[in-house]
């Protein structure tokens, strides 16, 4: 009983943590931007605490709601998330910003569609798999119908464009299958190489993807132009050293590093808080993960099993690529880091997913 009570313990006291390192990078990277276009240096600090607040209710209602409601709901929520996909391009509901349309607007409230999406796809991927079984070695009715509905989900998301995100999803599905029983060399490796050349053609496709692969290859050539991004955020982590340079002191944000507060908030934390904080926040993505991955070896039931292991590696697998992009080693994908970036569609969506595992968790050990 005391591992019982330690897993889903820790699984909290990791995710508070995270989202109490989030709020306070949030307001240290942007309170002075804040100032300067908003007059307040409260302004994202307080939107987050109060996606937060939303956050955390809709975390408490996924902790009450049995799992097994995700096994019947998966096909509507797969549906109601490509609608919202397709509303993107809506004259009048899609919303630009930064040569991307990510973001649907209804009324004052803006969401980033793609965030619960990969949700859905992890709930159909977890009905579906426990649903065929044995049948997921073979290729037309086990392996291929995993393949079109995320693939449908992910091409969507691609034409934003998003790469990263489409990227992880594609990456959840080979993960998913494989932990399944797929075929490897017969199936999931013929496919992982079609994926790269089709992917290869995309990025070829999209001029702004060959300007990220360029950057990646050799960012210091272009320092004060497309490399200026990930230049900087070496910068930070170089000038945080061993200890960092004290919370609030990082120079980086003061207008250097673009997008401090979200996808690349981890510079900051390398830069205020050193080679210790990075490593910190990395001890708790390595907490989570074991979490995740010790309620889904404990699920007796196998939809509850491919539900949690899909839950971790959503958030785990994101935060993984936002470190190595940040660190220059993997050319950037416009992902923020779960819990701690600002972003309220993100956040909501990593709550809810931290809910269905305790749930899991708890109904598991129940029976």
């Amino acid at each position: 009983m005391t591992g019982t009570r330690d897993t889903d313990r820790l699984l909290i006291i990791t995710t508070f943590i995270l989202v109490a390192v989030g709020v306070v990078m949030i307001y240290s990277t942007s309170s002075i931007m804040a100032v300067k276009r908003f007059g307040s240096e409260y302004f994202f600090v307080k939107k987050h605490v109060v996606y937060f607040a939303v956050g955390l209710a809709a975390l408490l209602a996924a902790i009450k709601i049995p799992y097994r409601f995700y096994f019947k709901a998966a096909y509507p929520v797969l549906a109601i998330s490509a609608i919202a996909l397709i509303c993107i391009y809506i004259p009048g509901l899609g919303v630009k910003v930064g040569g991307a349309k990510r973001w649907v607007r209804l009324g004052p409230l803006t969401f980033q569609p793609s965030e619960p999406a990969r949700l859905a796809v992890v709930m159909f991927l977890a009905y579906s798999l426990a649903s065929k079984g044995g049948r997921i070695r073979q290729f037309s009715t086990g392996l291929l119908p995993n393949l079109v509905m995320p693939g449908i989900i992910a091409g969507l998301i691609l034409l934003e464009p998003d790469f990263g995100t489409a990227a992880t999803i594609a990456a959840l599905v080979f993960i998913l299958t494989f932990l399944a029983g797929a075929r490897f060399f017969k199936h999931l490796l013929p496919l992982a190489v079609s994926g790269g050349v089709i992917g290869y053609a995309v990025v070829h496709h999209f001029s702004y993807m060959m300007n990220r692969i360029a950057v990646f290859l050799d960012p210091w050539k272009d320092p004060a132009g497309a490399g200026f991004q990930i230049v900087q955020s070496l910068i930070a982590f170089g000038s945080g050293g061993i200890y960092g340079v004290g919370l609030g002191q990082g120079k980086q944000k003061l207008f250097y590093l673009p997008e401090a507060h979200t996808d690349f908030i981890l510079s900051v934390i390398g830069e205020e808080f050193g080679f210790i904080g990075v490593g910190g926040v990395m001890a708790l993505y390595a907490a989570f993960l074991y979490c995740g991955v010790s309620i889904a070896l404990k699920a007796k039931d196998m939809h509850a099993k491919y539900l949690a292991f899909g839950l971790t590696l959503m958030i785990t697998l994101q935060a993984v690529i936002n470190m190595a992009v940040v660190l220059g080693l993997v050319p950037t994908k416009g992902l923020t880091l779960p819990f701690i970036s600002y972003g309220g569609t993100s956040l909501v969506v990593n709550m809810v997913a931290v809910g269905i595992l305790l749930n899991i968790w708890t109904t598991e050990n129940r029976a």
